[in-house]
């Protein structure tokens, strides 16, 4: 194993204690569900294997988030269980799958999600399973006819009988209600084969995953660069651009201030951005901060790289349609090269994928002003829930077009006062707004009270 972290999402499959005997400085989490990997912070080198997965108590772990792991440059390895179905899913995408049941998926020799679900108790408790998968009664089956333990035919008829019933009722004791008399000593065998661990092919297939885990081969294949596009290789071969980063940013960054009320670093920048005169300064700094460097990284300034981005050259004007983004200062007063820089400042999201927020965020924090904001939020959601029985939120659209009449000044649009802010169009505008709503019409009675006094 290489130095890097490892984390393994594990349990029922196998336990804490079975990852920690292979691999004793590996992180173990509980089954994955949505959210649980964008929650964390990836770096390359690390490696995440996904055992188990929930399918039912939670919503099952989304298949961006695993992509947005491997674009983080961590390796996404799948076994045994959820991990061998989102590994033959993702396969193309960099996500890599080890072992017989990601074999079976992978083939299409097998293919629901019931496969590998089973019920089990509680963690506390170790996982006890009350059901059998069904990916391991196949498993047992054929293993049982080529040792000749299990006849053929009985181990397609419990098969069978198995797979007709819902993966919540495959208690041993329904399975055999649903067969006949002359296979029960075959399941019978199968149950003892199966609870001992012989057959169990998908504790099978995870100990091997992290064996070839802890024995480096997922970090050295991926050092060497082999198999980009081999099926389970594990090396991604696909950009992804802007997945899920908003929504892992404000999982990573999620906190509880008070009882039952949370809010991610992304609530206290939208409190910046709505409520603070002077953000739209710090946007725009810090936005053609990035831009010189992108330019710079190939040579440029930023008017020339702008230049070459919109396809102008330097005695072509901005199109028309283009003026919506300045204010009509701004058109009057600046000069070509400097209408282009701001242009790409205030249309980010057209043309570049990279995440601006971490750097405005950066600059929030040091601003000194960071607890201001944080207190915005806490008291908007205070005044959200003294409102709740009286104010209903409206839509995000009319959320936005309320707001923007604190910003619309003569000489400037709607568009240029939402980029000016970072938002792009009503819809991220009203999103944001929401949250704030109710303190903003507080806000506008308290003024109103105050100015008629």
């Amino acid at each position: 194993m290489s130095g890097s972290r490892v984390v393994v999402y594990a349990g029922p499959t196998i336990s804490a204690a079975d990852v920690r005997a292979v691999l004793p400085e590996a992180e173990v989490r509980p089954p994955a569900g949505r959210g649980d990997l964008l929650a964390d912070q990836w770096a390359p080198g690390d490696v995440v294997v996904v055992i188990d997965g929930y399918f039912r108590e939670r919503r099952s772990v989304g298949h961006k988030e695993i992509l947005q792991v491997l674009t983080e440059g961590a390796q996404v390895v799948g076994a045994a269980s959820m991990g061998a179905l989102r590994a033959a899913e993702l396969v193309p995408c960099g996500m890599r799958g080890l072992g017989t049941v990601y074999g079976m998926y992978a083939a299409g020799e097998i293919d629901g999600d019931d496969e590998v679900g089973v019920l089990h108790g509680p963690a506390e408790m170790g996982y006890p399973a009350q059901t059998v998968a069904l990916v391991n009664l196949r498993y047992g089956c054929k293993e049982g006819a080529e040792t000749e333990l299990v006849e053929a035919a009985s181990g397609r008829r419990i098969v069978a009988a198995a797979a007709a019933l819902p993966f919540t009722h495959r208690g041993w004791k329904d399975i055999e209600r649903a067969l006949d008399d002359q296979d029960h000593d075959a399941l019978r065998t199968l149950e003892e084969m199966i609870g001992s661990g012989v057959w169990d092919v998908k504790r099978l297939d995870a100990m091997a995953a992290l064996r070839e885990v802890a024995g480096g081969a997922v970090a050295g294949r991926e050092a060497a660069g082999q198999g980009s596009v081999e099926p389970g290789s594990g090396k991604a071969d696909v950009t992804f651009t802007g997945i899920s980063r908003g929504q892992s940013l404000a999982r990573r960054t999620r906190r509880e201030y008070a009882p039952g009320r949370w809010m991610s670093d992304l609530d206290v920048l939208d409190a910046a951005r709505l409520f603070d005169e002077d953000y739209p300064a710090v946007h725009e700094d810090v936005l053609t901060g990035l831009l010189g460097e992108f330019a710079g990284a190939g040579g440029m300034t930023a008017e020339a790289y702008g230049m070459s981005k919109l396809g102008l050259d330097d005695r072509s004007p901005l199109p028309d349609p283009l003026a919506r983004w300045f204010t009509e200062r701004e058109r009057a007063e600046l000069a070509a090269a400097d209408r282009t820089r701001l242009l790409m400042v205030r249309v980010w999201p057209v043309w570049q994928s990279a995440d601006w927020r971490p750097a405005v965020l950066a600059r929030l924090r040091e601003s000194g002003r960071w607890a201001d904001w944080c207190d915005i939020v806490a008291r908007a959601d205070e005044v959200a829930e003294e409102a709740r029985p009286r104010l209903v939120v409206p839509p995000p659209a009319m959320c936005a077009k309320l707001f923007l009449r604190h910003w619309q000044r003569r000489g400037t649009s709607p568009d240029a006062e939402m980029a000016r802010r970072g938002f792009s169009g009503l819809d991220g505008l009203g999103g944001a707004v929401r949250r704030f709503f109710a303190y903003d019409v507080r806000r506008g009675r308290e003024r109103g009270s105050a100015a008629a006094r």
